[in-house]
């Protein structure tokens, strides 16, 4: 038995660990924001001569720091966000001079400018910055035009870091954000085949859960896939990316209904062992197969390589799928195998395969592309549901 000081120091390890992993991901937005703060305040007061330029690192800043993939939007949104601060604050301040009840008055009235121009959350919050910073850092003679030049400068200068100084590599950033998502998937695929062929309806539920949590890393990816389309669309040193890129800008969304097919296949599988309801070796041999397909474009979309292995190994899970009913299948069992075709549906489109030809190729590995419909109708092999 490990002993509390060995599994605490194993927890500071991971711990350690987990924390170093973050700031080596973190290392490149902060050398971005350090370097617009810089280079903003070096532009708007050494070369244009502004005194006291503070707008202009903040705008920056706030530009590099926003959700990448929205960095162009976030910055139209500062500026707005600004003009009604500093237009307001500005305007108030000459009317009615400067103190608490005026400061609560000017942001009031800036949020509901803000609000009405259809602003969301970030053009709110920087238009209620501005005008408290108009109200209480800034001297009333100073010309608005000018606080709304270092703002302009500011998220210019961050723009320019972003797309041309320091762009980041979109595809260090997509590989980061779908190898979490997709190993999820892939292990949860194999832990459910092995649960299966153990008839352990616990650990099939505690796989459920750990694929609704991976919704999470989903929307990472899919938000990644977000960030590499901006980089590769404004950042010149990052066009060599787009053939690499394409794939999971292509893929991301396929990769996400194939979780949701996935989890719905999980629900039936533990519907059918409650209900002991028989379930063939096959059906956990075919979702083990899906598994390795899903592991398998992880790699080679990471390699940049036809995803050829991927689709092989996801026509194979549908064909043993298939075998199942010869077996003998109750209503659950039917279920299962329609999700493993949808699955394998998503995992070929993912890969590349087109839309109508995914379907073609499931029904093929079925052995049901040269039946007629009403063979199907009313053979031993009822059609799969789900749309593989």
């Amino acid at each position: 038995m490990t002993s509390a000081p060995a599994r605490l120091l194993a927890r500071a390890r991971a711990g350690l660990a987990a924390g170093l992993h973050r700031v080596r991901g973190g290392l490149a937005l902060a050398v971005q924001a350090g370097v617009g703060a810089a280079l903003a305040w070096f532009l708007a007061h050494d070369v244009i001569g502004r005194p006291v330029p503070f707008f202009a690192p903040v705008a920056a800043v706030i530009t590099l720091a926003s959700s990448v993939g929205q960095r162009a939007r976030r910055t139209v949104e500062l500026v707005i966000g600004v003009a009604i601060g500093i237009g307001i604050g500005d305007a108030l301040i000459l009317l009615i001079g400067t103190g608490p009840w005026q400061i609560g008055l000017i942001v009031l009235l800036a949020i509901l400018v803000a609000t009405a121009v259809g602003g969301g959350t970030p053009l709110v919050v920087q238009a209620a910055s501005s005008a408290v910073l108009v109200a209480t850092l800034t001297s009333a003679t100073a010309l608005p035009w000018t606080r709304f030049f270092d703002a302009l400068i500011g998220g210019g200068v961050g723009l320019v870091v972003m797309t041309v100084l320091l762009p980041l590599n979109p595809l260090t950033v997509v590989r980061r954000a779908a190898d979490p998502a997709l190993r999820a998937l892939a292990d949860g695929l194999r832990d459910v085949a092995t649960a299966l062929r153990a008839g352990d309806r616990d650990e099939i539920e505690a796989t459920l859960a750990r694929l609704r949590a991976a919704e999470t890393s989903f929307a990472a990816f899919a938000a990644a896939v977000t960030a590499a389309r901006e980089n590769v669309a404004f950042a010149p040193a990052r066009w060599h990316t787009r053939t690499a890129l394409a794939q999971y800008v292509d893929g991301a969304t396929q990769a996400t209904y194939a979780l949701r097919n996935v989890r719905v296949l999980l629900r039936r599988v533990s519907t059918g062992l409650a209900d002991q309801e028989r379930m063939p070796e096959v059906l956990a041999t075919a979702i083990g197969l899906l598994g390795d397909a899903v592991d398998l474009l992880r790699q080679e979309w990471a390699k940049a390589a036809e995803p050829i292995a991927a689709r092989e190994r996801a026509l194979s899970a549908v064909t043993e799928a298939a075998k199942a009913y010869d077996d003998g299948l109750g209503f659950s069992g039917g279920v299962v195998v329609a999700q493993v075709r949808s699955a394998a549906t998503d995992l070929l489109r993912a890969s590349g395969v087109d839309f109508a030809e995914a379907p073609r190729l499931v029904r093929r590995a079925a052995g049901w592309h040269d039946r007629p419909r009403a063979t199907r109708r009313s053979g031993r092999r009822p059609p799969a549901r789900g749309h593989g």
